[in-house]
């Protein structure tokens, strides 16, 4: 068996490391070792969601977990949703620390534009000057739009543990966040998810023309909670993905 590399998993809004439980001991049965976090006011992390000042707060356990790894080691960097956008801090910040990054049905900025601008495209269904500061996902929301394709006590996990989530919108309109050299230095692969209803698949095929990654694969029937709906499938597309890199 080739080398096991270390994934490193960061939900989307609202979620945690719970969401990723299906697929966690998959990876590992390839000989993969696999780290998967809350971010702040998420999953079991302790803060509030008014405690947090800034993304950066928001961010924090991911920029940690990346700045204790050991020099030579690079990790495999996955974001699904909202996650895509934790994760491109951390390229800027760690490219070095990087062996690839996977964007699942994910928000993927370039370098060129603030990221503010793929969530303004998606507008959530609002003009763009009534962007939200936050939101809370509703439990008919999450069965028609999240999990309609996973098993029902995935979805009632789901209500159990979802929290508010904050969208840090002015932080990502910043000007110069991310750089060619830096963040740009780092293969990119997207992941689409042809049934998405929160990230449609138009709508993940603008993200892909507007930041071109390295590569792109598909999961076709594959629902935005493609974890947990098709748990093997997704391991199976990350070990396509790892293999390219021993």
């Amino acid at each position: 068996m080739d080398r096991g590399k270390h994934f490193v998993l960061v939900h989307g809004a609202g979620h945690g490391a719970w969401c990723w439980y299906k697929l966690v001991p998959l990876l590992k049965l390839l000989g993969h070792r696999v780290t998967a976090l809350d971010l702040g006011s998420s999953g079991v992390n302790p803060k509030r969601l008014d405690e947090l000042a800034s993304v950066y707060d928001y961010v924090q356990p991911l920029m940690e977990l990346v700045a204790s790894l050991p020099q030579d080691e690079k990790v495999v960097l996955v974001g699904h949703s909202y996650g895509g956008l934790p994760i491109s801090l951390a390229m800027e910040s760690f490219p070095e620390k990087i062996l690839v990054a996977v964007f699942v049905s994910a928000y993927m900025p370039n370098y060129i534009s603030p990221p503010i601008t793929q969530a303004q495209e998606l507008s959530f269904g609002l003009g763009l000057e009534c962007l939200p500061t936050a939101v809370t996902f509703g439990p008919d929301y999450l069965s028609v739009a999240f999990y309609q394709h996973c098993q029902p006590e995935d979805l009632e996990l789901a209500k159990s543990l979802v929290r508010p989530h904050g969208l840090f919108l002015e932080d990502f309109a910043k000007e110069s966040l991310l750089s060619k050299e830096k963040f740009g230095s780092v293969d990119r692969v997207y992941v689409v998810l042809e049934k998405d209803e929160v990230m449609k698949e138009d709508f993940q095929r603008w993200v892909i023309d507007d930041s071109p990654p390295k590569e792109v694969k598909f999961i076709a029937g594959a629902d935005h909670m493609v974890m947990m709906s098709r748990p093997k499938e997704l391991c199976l597309c990350f070990q396509e993905i790892v293999q390219q890199y021993n």
